[in-house]
């Protein structure tokens, strides 16, 4: 493993860390807006690389928008927060 792939990593403790930091940007800057268009968005897990699974759930599941929100609206207001983030990943 090189350098660069070490430093990102990190350990259990951090990765809560930076759970509660990506709650308080959804809790603020994300949720409000999706709740308002009865989506939501969870948080699944944080791998060591910093790589953010989060599941898209109510009207936000399956609409066409989703990517749109996912990267445009979500994974910008997390990054600009926590930029230990590498990236966020949708899943099912």
């Amino acid at each position: 493993m090189n350098v660069t792939a070490q430093s990102r990593q990190s350990t259990p403790e951090v990765r809560q860390e930076l759970l509660g930091r990506i709650e308080n940007v959804l809790n603020e800057r994300v949720r409000p807006g999706l709740i308002e268009d009865g989506g939501e968005v969870q948080v699944v897990s944080i791998d060591e690389d910093h790589i953010v699974q989060v599941r898209l759930l109510g009207t936000c599941q399956g609409c066409v928008s989703s990517v749109v929100t996912m990267t445009m609206f979500i994974e910008k207001a997390v990054k600009a927060e926590v930029p230990e983030v590498r990236f966020l990943e949708a899943i099912p």
